[in-house]
């Protein structure tokens, strides 16, 4: 079987919430519990810590997590993915959030099974049913349209596909029929796609949706997307660290 890498990628600048994977949730700092959470996945051999400030990877070592330290100028968290990837030897490498405390290791196990499954799958990500109108019309939140083979289509902010003959309120009815998928942030990569990726130059479409993952659909690439029944809580806010920490809190009961 395949060795399999997690990477989860640490930055500690952020315009909204600086310092935001240090950040306590019940004692414990947010990479913590992603780390803990992401090494609990079934399929995941090792898991890693990518980060090019010396506080987060104090802290990492601290709590006996792997921690590698990157260039500080990588444009984009695939870049730094990247040069990790280049310092190891794993078949499959998986780009996890870091801003993702409660991310489910089910999740990340089935974002991985179909490229252990089938090696002519060169990506793979994750998906899950949209169940609110808001979240459809939402330029933040990212749709997906895919194959029945289960290939992606196409990623995009607008709301698609869309549904011609229905208004709003029609819509907000008969959604949960419909099967509209989010598009959720997790990515599993063969590695020698991975070492290519940040050689590609951005193309048109990423550019107008500023969605990166449309860089390999661009290019030709198959990206398989596994839907799945787990959500994700991201922590972009102080105010996302607190409905969070009462989530995990709740989890714990």
């Amino acid at each position: 079987m395949e060795k399999v890498t997690a990477i989860i990628p640490a930055r500690y600048g952020s315009t909204r919430f600086p310092g935001k994977p240090l950040a306590l949730i019940n004692g414990l700092p947010m990479i913590q519990h992603v780390c803990q959470r992401v090494a609990n996945a079934k399929l995941v051999d090792r898991v890693i810590v990518a980060t090019d400030d010396a506080r987060i990877a104090t802290v990492v070592d601290s709590f006996g997590g792997e921690v590698v330290m990157t260039r500080t100028d990588h444009s984009t968290g695939t870049d730094r993915l990247a040069e990790v990837a280049e310092q190891i030897e794993a078949e499959l490498i998986v780009n996890v959030q870091g801003d993702e405390p409660l991310i489910d290791p089910r999740m990340v196990d089935q974002a991985i099974a179909p490229l252990v499954e089938n090696r002519r799958i060169q990506m793979g990500t994750v998906a899950s049913r949209i169940d609110q109108v808001d979240d459809f019309y939402n330029p933040n939140v990212v749709k997906v349209v895919k194959k029945q083979s289960g290939m992606a289509l196409y990623f995009s902010r607008a709301p698609i596909p869309w549904p011609r003959d229905l208004d709003r309120d029609q819509l907000a009815e008969v959604l949960p029929q419909l099967g509209l998928l989010r598009h959720i942030g997790l990515y599993v990569y063969r590695r020698k796609l991975l070492l290519e990726y940040p050689s590609w130059p951005k193309m048109a479409l990423e550019e107008l949706e500023n969605l990166e993952q449309l860089r390999a659909l661009e290019r030709g690439i198959e990206l398989y997307v596994a839907e799945t029944e787990f959500s994700c809580h991201g922590v972009d806010t102080p105010a996302d660290l607190e409905r969070v920490s009462q989530l995990l809190s709740i989890e714990n009961q």
